[in-house]
């Protein structure tokens, strides 16, 4: 028997708390992601399936949608393709008063055995299918299974509430007034730093043989990562994001705190991204300003100079480490980011892969695509290269000036 026509006049409307993100590379397609932070969620579509989804605001008809389609891609849909995206919405609990097994209108069932497992529209090579859930810049969540040897616990009952408290106490310092001149006092530091590597280097392996200054230092860089965490949450909060948890992760025996991110990739803005994921290194070195004015002006004794400039190295080494476009750093999301891009890591590797065997299909990948992960990649050389050189400079000082 037919199914029912989809009414013309019904007026779809995205059930609360989804999200839609901007247009994102995926291999050789163009993708939204959508999120249903309800469920938490979230599934690829296509642009065109985006164009019709992200209209679903209970004001417009069906009618009017798909006049908007029409004239965007000059193609009407038929009403099986109203069927099928209603239903799939529907099954995926994306639309207000859908949920499971309800009906979609037109007496279609959502969930039931006439439900298509994927949705399109006509030209969209991208059906609506399930996605990574996305994690906070500083990495993944933490592990459900807690015990002596791997675990977390939360370590605040409301961890948004947190971060709305901390950024009302320090938001003055996120105007350009007051963050301009401190991101040029951490230029000036880190200049300084690299103009006296080798009295630094030698303040580090000196700091080894010092097992209560050691432990302080360690102390230091503890804390400096509990702030980059918390600076992460403050950040994506200021951009309108939301932190879900704040605490503790252990895989013995390392402890380090986590600050979880809800719904990073649907912020606001492509800088408000790229801000939340730099937070976190910025706030690193942001950390070593007091301790660089302390080694560069005061009169200090020899054990303790060595110990601050060892915390200085180190703590550089820490922040800029975060910043390398590799994952699961933060300069991978950086990366990504600027690249308007989700999967980077694994559709670069797959297109350079095509590449190399000079399989037709990688010259099938748009301009955009073939730019985008031609760069990832040669940014990841670089960065191996200059990990490497630097691994090895260091290694050639050491055993030059070693007694």
């Amino acid at each position: 028997m037919t199914a029912p026509a989809v009414p013309a006049r019904y007026r779809p409307e995205l059930r609360p708390g989804v999200l839609l993100s901007d247009p994102l590379l995926h291999g050789p397609d163009l993708v939204h992601l959508i999120k249903n932070t309800g469920s938490g969620k979230s599934f690829k579509v296509g642009p065109r399936e985006h164009f019709l989804i992200s209209r679903m605001d209970g004001t417009r008809t069906l009618e009017e949608i798909g006049a908007d389609y029409a004239g965007r891609f000059g193609r009407r849909l038929g009403d099986s393709h109203w069927r099928s995206l209603l239903a799939l919405l529907g099954s995926r609990d994306l639309l207000a008063g859908h949920s499971g097994a309800t009906s979609a209108p037109g007496g279609h069932t959502a969930g039931s055995r006439s439900t298509p497992a994927s949705a399109q529209v006509p030209g969209s090579h991208s059906p609506l299918e399930a996605a990574s859930r996305s994690t906070a810049p500083s990495g993944a969540e933490p592990p459900a299974v807690r015990g002596l040897l791997r675990g977390s616990v939360r370590l605040v009952a409301d961890a948004d509430a947190t971060a709305t408290r901390l950024h009302r106490t320090v938001r003055y310092l996120l105007s350009p007034a007051a963050l301009l001149p401190l991101l040029a006092l951490t230029a000036v530091m880190e200049t300084t730093l690299v103009l006296r590597l080798g009295e630094l280097l030698d303040a580090t392996a000196a700091l080894f043989t010092a097992p209560a200054l050691l432990l302080a230092v360690a102390t230091l860089l503890w804390l400096s990562t509990a702030l980059h965490e918390l600076a992460h949450g403050v950040l994506a909060h200021h951009h309108g994001g939301r932190v879900s948890e704040i605490g503790l992760r252990w895989r013995l025996p390392v402890v380090i705190m986590y600050c979880t991110v809800d719904d990073f990739l649907h912020l606001p803005g492509r800088r408000g991204r790229i801000a939340t994921a730099a937070a976190g290194a910025a706030m690193n070195l942001l950390f070593l300003l007091p301790f660089f004015a302390v080694w560069a002006l005061a009169p200090l004794d020899q054990a303790t100079r060595q110990a601050v400039g060892a915390l200085l190295l180190l703590g550089s080494v820490q922040a800029f480490t975060m910043l390398l476009p590799l994952p699961p750093l933060d300069g991978y999301r950086i990366a990504a980011q600027l690249l308007g891009a989700t999967g980077l890591a694994a559709s670069t590797a797959a297109y350079l892969r095509l590449l190399l065997r000079r399989d037709p299909a990688a010259a099938r990948y748009p301009r955009r695509a073939r730019r985008a992960y031609t760069a990832y990649g040669a940014a990841v050389a670089l960065t191996l290269a200059l990990l490497a050189a630097a691994a090895s400079a260091a290694v050639h000082h050491y055993l030059t000036t070693a007694p």
